[in-house]
C-alpha cells in the first residue's frame, strides 16, 4: 500500500466528489451550519476550545487539555485539525490511565499523547479520503507531536491506525470551529 502525506494537493472540489455519503455534508466554516456534537451545539465562529468546553462528550478530552496546558495553544489562531476521541475513547483506557496521566509530573506524555491527535492545518474529511484514495487506500497523516497516523477507508468510515496498531474510527467529522476543524473519533491514538 502507498502511503501520501497531507503535502499532497487536490482541488477540495475534486475530493469532495469522490468523498463517501458519510462526509459529502461538510459545514461551512463561514457558521451557515451549526452542527451538534453530543447534543451541543458546536459553533463556526467559536475555537477549538470554546467549542470543546460545550461537549457533553469530551469532558474527559477538554480536563486533560488543561493539565497538559494547551488551552492557550488550542485557542489560537491556528487552524488546527483535531480528532476528538470521545468520553468514552478515554474510559476505555486501562483503569487509572487517565487520572495518572493528569498529574504534574506526568504532563511532558500527556503533552504528547494530545498533540499526537492535532495536525497543523485545516484537513476536512474530503482532503483526509482524497489522499487515501491517491494513496491507493492509505494516507501518513503527520501529527504536531511528530507522530505519523495512518488514515484509510473501512466501510465508508476513516480509520486512524496508530504507531501501535491502535484504531480510531471518526465518527463525526468535518466540525468546523473559528481556528480549525474537529473530527470526532471513538478511541484514543497513542505514539510509541
Amino acid at each position: 500500500m502507498k502511503l501520501v502525506t497531507l503535502a499532497g494537493a487536490v482541488s477540495a472540489a475534486a475530493l469532495l466528489a469522490a468523498a463517501p455519503a458519510a462526509f459529502a455534508q461538510a459545514h461551512s466554516a463561514m457558521g451557515h451550519d451549526t452542527v451538534t456534537v453530543g447534543g451541543a451545539p458546536m459553533y463556526a465562529n467559536k475555537t477549538i476550545v470554546e467549542n470543546a468546553i460545550n461537549s457533553p462528550i469530551h469532558t474527559t478530552l477538554v480536563a486533560a487539555v488543561k493539565a497538559a496546558g494547551l488551552v492557550e495553544t488550542l485557542s489560537g489562531p491556528g487552524p488546527f485539525t483535531v480528532f476528538a476521541p470521545t468520553d468514552e475513547a478515554f474510559a476505555a483506557l486501562p483503569a487509572g490511565t487517565v487520572e495518572s496521566l493528569v498529574q504534574p509530573e506526568n504532563k511532558a506524555t500527556l503533552t504528547r499523547i494530545l498533540t499526537y491527535h492535532v495536525v497543523a492545518g485545516r484537513v476536512t474529511a474530503a482532503d483526509v479520503i482524497g489522499l487515501i484514495e491517491q494513496g491507493g487506500g492509505s494516507a501518513a497523516i503527520t501529527t504536531v507531536s511528530g507522530g505519523t497516523l495512518t488514515a484509510s477507508l473501512r466501510d465508508g468510515s476513516v480509520i486512524l491506525t496508530d504507531e501501535n496498531g491502535g484504531i480510531a474510527t471518526v465518527t463525526q467529522a468535518d466540525v468546523f470551529q473559528s481556528n480549525g476543524v474537529i473530527h470526532v473519533t471513538d478511541a484514543v491514538s497513542l505514539p510509541k
